[in-house]
């Protein structure tokens, strides 16, 4: 098994954080009616926030580029 490296691991915890923020978002904003898309239903939430804490870690951390020739 490969080792994991740090970009992976802060991807893996800011996953993690996103996850968790989308379900205190679903727990503060959900929609009552079931009308609403993303708070109707919190593994929808969970998701979306996971996503969103993945895509974070690009901003974060760029990849290593490699120079042109």
């Amino acid at each position: 098994m490969k080792k994991l490296n740090k970009r992976h691991i802060f991807s893996l915890l800011l996953t993690l954080a996103g996850a968790a923020a989308g379900y205190f978002y679903y727990r503060s904003a959900s929609c009552g009616s079931g009308g609403c898309i993303i708070t109707s239903h919190p593994l929808v939430t969970v998701l979306y926030g996971a996503l969103l804490g993945y895509l974070l870690t690009d901003f974060i951390i760029p990849k290593n580029k490699t120079k042109a020739l």
